[in-house]
């Protein structure tokens, strides 16, 4: 999955606003207890990053 991509899916979940303010602030234990944005900057795939939001926010299959 492309950065790119990744935030689109953030921004039809979430909405804008919310969804940088929840990849900045929100710390995810299955990203090892990291945000979104340090995650992705220490090299976790967007794909495996987007999973874990999927699963922390109970994200219908839809979405996954």
């Amino acid at each position: 999955m492309r950065l790119s991509h990744f935030w689109e899916r953030m921004y039809d979940q979430f909405g804008e606003g919310y969804a940088e303010s929840l990849a900045r602030d929100h710390v995810i234990e299955a990203l090892g207890s990291r945000t979104v944005e340090q995650a992705l900057a220490d090299g976790i795939s967007a794909k495996e990053v987007w999973r874990a939001v999927c699963d922390a926010f109970d994200l219908p299959a839809t979405a996954r």
